[in-house]
């Protein structure tokens, strides 16, 4: 048994465990011109680097088979939810956040350009069985604009950023701080570009360049001194802030930037956005960076009855009208105006509306059969030409190929979807419960799951 040391960090073991990812240094730190980066559409545009760069060549996987599903990169929407710890089941709070994406303009200069761009320029999510129907997988198609594209998919000068540290930071700020600093930890120097402060609030923050901004002792106080603390206590590096000043005012700063002294344990699991709750928070006039830090630092039963005692009071035709019903929630939390019952009540709830045990065992089956038929459709290549012929001649007059045109051979990702599910069938029995219990055990550490 492994036992951590006070100073050191959890680590995952290898870098699989972390999916690293390369950001061009241009990316790292965006000046927005319009719109907003909020810690979720940050985590969200992150994941879709991993992918894009780890798939390489858009219409991969496409869930339907059209010329435009060939100009998206595509994942499913389990996968990216998990990686960017959301709850996937909330399809409408993620839609907002990808509009979001589109709404951002991020512009960059230079000597000989500058240049002016969408961050993402287009997003899909599709359903094969319908979007309104139960069952089937949910896909999340993107496409970046040809600026975007081109840092993404070939970076020039970049920096290795993790998607399993990035789903452990819980704000926004300390996101994109991490980012700048981790672009320094293996420079000579060890220590960040320095720059006016009110150009780390526009980088940090993720507001547009322009907006009014707070003096420096609340931006140091509210943003910098949580970020840093974060970054401190869950990620691979250790940040110090540095401060020059003239005269008495402080006018820029700068970050020294050391690798964190680390063990080697298992990986914790990322704090996951509900976004239920980030609705009702925000419905109380809560900003959405401001809700996503309560749900990761507030305990679940009382964030829940606080948010009750709240809605009740603002229902209460007897009482006062409240001139702030965010600042009334954030007191609320803070005193403990919730009771210890009904703080253990939401707890009993939450337990109780956990997804099935039926639920869970579909969902590690629908996965099974993805790989399954993934390692089928890797074996029909390996054979000869005759005897791949003769299963696809078999295949057409099955039920699997009702309703596909097989003119083209597999040549359809539709075709080839439907083939490698029904030739799986035909190599290998339904799986048992061992057969399941043994595949979500090895998905659970990360490694390759094979559902053979």
């Amino acid at each position: 048994m492994t036992i951590k040391k006070k100073s050191g960090k959890s680590a995952p073991s290898s870098s699989t465990d972390l999916k690293e990812f390369r950001k061009t240094n241009e990316a790292i730190g965006l000046r927005v011109s319009e719109g907003r980066l909020s810690l979720l559409s940050r985590k969200i545009f992150n994941v879709m680097v991993y992918h894009a760069q780890r798939m390489r060549t858009k219409g991969e996987n496409a869930p339907i088979d059209t010329e435009v599903a060939k100009n998206y990169y595509w994942i499913p929407m389990a996968e990216l939810a998990r990686d960017a710890a959301y709850d996937s089941r909330d399809t409408e709070l993620f839609k907002e956040q990808v509009q979001e994406l589109q709404n951002i303009r991020i512009f960059s200069e230079d000597a000989i350009q500058w240049t002016s761009e969408r961050l993402v320029s287009s997003v899909k999510l599709v359903n094969p069985r319908g979007l309104k129907k139960q069952g089937g997988m949910l896909w999340f198609g993107f496409a970046f604009p040809p600026e975007v594209e081109s840092m993404v998919m070939a970076p020039g000068s970049y920096t290795k950023l993790s998607v399993y540290y990035q789903a452990l930071l819980r704000s926004g700020a300390s996101l994109a701080l991490y980012e700048i600093c981790r672009r320094y930890a293996t420079n000579p120097s060890k220590v960040t570009n320095r720059a006016d402060w009110e150009w780390w609030y526009g980088a940090l923050t993720g507001n547009p360049v322009g907006e009014s901004i707070p003096e420096y002792k609340y931006f140091k106080r509210d943003v910098l001194k949580y970020a840093i603390s974060e970054i401190n206590m869950v990620t691979d590096i250790n940040v110090e802030l540095i401060e020059h000043k003239q005269g008495r005012r402080v006018a820029s700063l700068q970050f020294r930037v050391v690798p964190a002294q680390q063990e080697s344990l298992a990986l914790p699991a990322p704090p996951v956005i509900d976004g239920e709750l980030v609705k009702r928070m925000m419905a109380l006039g809560l900003s959405q960076d401001d809700a996503c830090n309560l749900l990761a630092t507030t305990e679940d039963g009382k964030l829940r009855a606080t948010l009750d005692l709240t809605e009740a009071r603002m229902k209460n035709p007897k009482a006062a009208k409240l001139t702030s019903p965010a600042g009334y929630f954030k007191q609320a939390l803070r005193d403990g105006y919730a009771s210890n019952t009904d703080i253990a009540r939401k707890n009993i709830q939450k337990i109780e509306q956990q997804p099935s045990v039926d639920a869970s065992i579909e969902a590690i089956k629908e996965r099974y059969f993805v790989e399954r038929a993934k390692d089928a459709l890797a074996m029909y290549h390996e054979l000869d030409e005759p005897e791949q012929d003769e299963w696809l001649e078999r295949f057409r007059h099955s039920d699997g190929a009702k309703g596909l045109n097989l003119a083209r051979g597999l040549a359809t990702n539709s075709a080839r979807t439907a083939f490698s599910m029904w030739f799986a069938g035909q190599q290998w029995p339904e799986p048992t419960d061992s057969d399941l219990l043994r595949f979500a055990a090895v998905a659970v550490t990360g490694a390759a799951p094979k559902a053979k």
